[in-house]
């Protein structure tokens, strides 16, 4: 018995249609870990190579500059740091690969502890940024695009131009001024977690996420509508119009599917910025956060706690671009797929 024998009535050859599609994620898988795994073990390499670039030693976090050589030795020596460089790093790979990152020079706290305590936070704040950024973008890209040349199109990509070079410190402090201080309705700083309720978590994180959230609007928006009126302008729409395929159906089924490849490969680079600008906009709004944590402890010289940070960096870098690539290779454009 045939697979399109199985399929489901008035779904002809639904199977195989699955299994190619299934076929496509897994190769875009394949090929986006053999990539990312050697970029990750050259990051790391590079990330742990800082403690000996940099020179410091937590004998001087803990004795200051006054101490004496043998005092050095021997607290390095409880650090393991008078083992071999390779040696040292294949010990920290295999912890790290573990989930042990260490332990902080500063108190001797657990780095992945100390991380996981702010992480949740920048993620909640770089999540709804994003979301807010795809979401607006979106709306407005297909807007400008499906009124191309008109008022609108040019009112919309005047207002993206402007909200693109406005920092996300400026925004922020606007924000707090007129919503927070001025109207009194949301919070002008701290945190509640989200298992204290939806809207306390949810107003704490909403100025600053909006804050973040401008430059993703801008360039989304700027993508999909260049992405869609470039779609519009392919073969395979023309096509779709002489066979009488009505507007709405080229717009969700052809057009869309096939103008947003450039504003997902937009989205890979945005989620490291979102995290990277959590650093501004944590300390407008008091908030205790991953990016903020990571200001610290570069500040104060604490090596362990930077490698974690840059490894947990790392790490969400290479699964957000790994879940676009799948989504990338899942909106194959028309030509290969033969409509």
């Amino acid at each position: 018995m045939t697979a399109s024998t199985l399929a489901p009535p008035g779904i002809p050859g639904a199977f195989p249609a699955a299994r190619r599609v299934l076929g496509r994620i897994l190769l875009t898988l394949a090929q986006s870990v053999a990539i990312f795994v050697p970029v990750f073990l050259v990051a790391t390499f590079v990330t742990f190579a800082l403690r000996a670039i940099s020179g410091l030693s937590p004998a001087r976090m803990q004795l200051g500059e006054q101490a004496t050589p043998e005092a050095i030795a021997r607290i390095e020596a409880e650090w393991g740091l008078d083992r071999p460089f390779l040696a040292q790093y294949g010990t920290w790979l295999t912890d790290m690969l573990h989930g042990n990152l260490g332990n902080s020079w500063s108190n001797g706290v657990g780095v992945a502890d100390l991380i996981g305590m702010g992480l949740g936070v920048s993620l909640s704040v770089a999540a709804l940024a994003l979301t807010i950024g795809i979401t607006l973008g979106f709306a407005f890209g297909a807007l400008a695009a499906l009124r191309h040349t008109t008022w609108i199109d040019r009112a919309i990509t005047a207002v993206m131009t402007v909200i693109s070079v406005m920092p996300a410190f400026v925004v922020g402090i606007v924000l707090v001024t007129v919503f927070a201080v001025g109207f009194g309705w949301f919070p002008a700083s701290g945190y509640v977690p989200l298992e204290l309720g939806l809207w306390p978590w949810l107003s704490h994180i909403l100025l600053p996420a909006l804050a973040l959230s401008f430059d993703t609007v801008a360039d989304v928006a700027r993508q999909l509508r260049s992405g869609l009126i470039g779609a519009y302008r392919e073969n395979y729409v023309t096509g779709a119009l002489v066979r009488g395929i009505s507007p709405r159906r080229i717009f969700w089924r052809h057009v869309l599917r096939n103008g947003t490849g450039p504003t997902l490969a937009v989205l890979g680079l945005k989620f490291p910025a979102l995290i990277g600008g959590a650093v501004v906009t944590e300390w407008i709004f008091g908030l205790q956060g991953f990016g903020r944590f990571a200001n610290d402890s570069a500040q104060a010289g604490d090596v362990p706690a930077v490698q974690g940070v840059l490894v947990v960096s790392i790490v969400l870098v290479v699964l957000f671009n790994l879940i676009v690539n799948v989504v990338l290779g899942r909106l194959t454009p028309a030509s290969q797929r033969g409509v």
